[in-house]
């Protein structure tokens, strides 16, 4: 039996493209649905479990051999252990939002560098759920993939055919709850006119959202910095109109209320903060 790459149904692929809309949403003051999909589908869910699994191995630090092997093998043993029934429903329900939200041919249109590994990734895990005999020659092939992209160095067939005839080796470890993971890493290439500080909020965004406390406290240390920033170049304004509306701009900024909990649009507004804080800069 072969087991065939799908990326509609690639847990790890789908966290990342629908992290990517997030970010063109947002840079198109668009309402970032992505972002409910994920905080709907992605906790306390057995999408969440399967891609903590993608999320360790790509993610993994270079390592040895043996011990990417250990962590290749604890994955893959931590991957039968999901409720495969579930997991396909949940995966179903998943691209019905997406689809219901989004254009399909255009929200899987975009180019994945890490696309192997997680394509690797996936036929392991689909190879561990199904009690069927599967042909050998394509779990070594995906193996490599992965032992290489951990070691960072080329492997042979050979010494993965041996390592594959071992009995899994050690223990599952813990992984930690990274559901909302930003990879914004991935699209930096695509959205490059971003500044540093737009993408750090971005980052900062999403890998927040599981802690809405921190998630505030980071936007209104963000906001009071700016607007200190705003406030200091327009004593350097000339043009009196120009510095009126700067003004104005300035005043709008406050911090979220006490009560009050982080909503798209602070995000968005302090995206064209920080953007027109380096707009005043090139002017000056």
């Amino acid at each position: 039996m072969r087991v065939k790459h799908s990326k509609f149904r690639n847990t790890g692929i789908l966290f990342e493209l629908l992290v990517r809309q997030i970010a063109a949403d947002t840079l198109a003051n668009n309402d970032p649905k992505a972002v409910k999909i994920i905080k709907r589908f992605f906790t306390n869910s057995e999408l969440a479990k399967e891609h903590k699994l993608y999320h360790t191995i790509i993610t993994a630090p270079r390592l040895s051999e043996a011990k990417a092997e250990t962590l290749i093998s604890t994955t893959v043993d931590m991957a039968k252990k999901l409720d495969k029934s579930k997991l396909d429903k949940e995966k179903y329900n998943l691209i019905k939002e997406i689809k219901k939200q989004y254009d399909l041919e255009t929200f899987f249109q975009s180019k994945i560098s890490n696309y192997k590994v997680l394509a690797s990734a996936y036929t392991l895990f689909e190879a561990s759920m199904v009690n069927k005999f599967i042909e050998p020659k394509l779990i070594i092939i995906n193996k490599i993939t992965l032992l290489e992209h951990i070691t960072k160095k080329p492997l042979t067939e050979t010494k993965v055919q041996s390592d594959i005839d071992k009995q899994l080796r050690g223990e599952s470890k813990e992984v930690r709850l990274l559901a909302y993971r930003m990879l914004i890493e991935k699209f930096n290439n695509k959205y490059s006119v971003l500044n540093n500080r737009q993408k750090l909020v971005l980052k900062e965004y999403i890998n927040k959202q599981s802690d809405p406390a921190q998630l505030k406290e980071y936007i209104n240390s963000s906001l009071i910095s700016v607007k200190n920033e705003l406030t200091e170049l327009k004593s350097k304004i000339d043009d009196k109109v120009t510095e009126i509306k700067l003004n104005e701009v300035i005043n709008l900024i406050n911090p979220i209320p006490a009560k009050a909990s982080v909503k798209d649009e602070h995000v968005i507004s302090l995206l064209q903060y920080f953007q027109l804080t380096e707009e005043i800069k090139k002017v000056k």
